[in-house]
């Protein structure tokens, strides 16, 4: 533990990391997500099959192929040649991460009244201005939880980036333990904790957002 106390900077930037991994592939996931969610329940039968499409193919693929194809194949095929890997990281988790965020959206979607889709194109409303003014408001509410379960899966995700050259909180933990094996118990503790207060900040948050919009209903 001493060796970890006295290089603490290092703990702290490799969190850094994982929470700008988070932070940008969130970002990008819910933007993505939202639009393979609109593009599932819409009316253009091509986009919804091609949204459906790579929801299940996503979601039935492990994140660490997602990884080997954005770090490996995808640079033999001429794609992110020289890009910096934290945006390859951002991009295998944004990849990965937008199919379970437009599987919410859509649950969400579905549970918004039919009727308030059809009063909206009544008034002269188009599908996109209907989506965005109408539904998504109120799906968004509806999937406060579900949208939470998911980002909370990608800030644990993010460990997979530790593969791939990327000096993250996990990667970190293993430079760690490979140097102090004698105290891996309490190192396991320090990053664990580290995680945490990750997850234990997002799910406050998601909590408060649920109850101001519940009173907001």
């Amino acid at each position: 533990m001493d060796n970890v106390m006295s290089n603490f900077d290092l703990v702290l930037k490799a969190f850094g990391l994982t929470i700008q991994l988070l932070v940008l592939s969130g970002i990008a996931s819910l933007v993505l997500g939202t639009v393979l969610g609109a593009m599932r329940v819409g009316p253009v039968a091509v986009l919804a099959k091609f949204a459906a499409a790579y929801v299940t193919i996503v979601r039935n693929t492990p994140l660490l192929i997602v990884f080997v194809f954005v770090f490996i194949a995808a640079p033999e095929l001429g794609w992110f040649v020289g890009t910096p890997f934290v945006v390859k990281g951002v991009v295998a988790l944004t990849l990965y991460t937008s199919a379970f965020v437009c599987e919410a959206v859509r649950s969400g979607v579905n549970s918004v009244s039919l009727g308030q889709a059809e009063a909206s194109r009544a008034i002269g409303l188009t599908f996109g201005q209907s989506m965005q003014l109408v539904v998504l408001p109120q799906a968004f509410r509806a999937v406060v939880p579900p949208l939470a379960s998911v980002l909370i899966a990608l800030a644990k995700n993010t460990s997979v980036a530790a593969a791939f050259g990327l000096m993250e909180a996990t990667a970190r933990m293993r430079y760690f333990t490979n140097n102090n094996a004698d105290a891996r118990p309490e190192i396991f503790i320090t990053f664990a904790i580290g995680y945490i207060i990750i997850v234990e900040v997002m799910s406050a948050g998601a909590i408060t957002l649920e109850r101001r919009w519940r009173v907001a209903r």
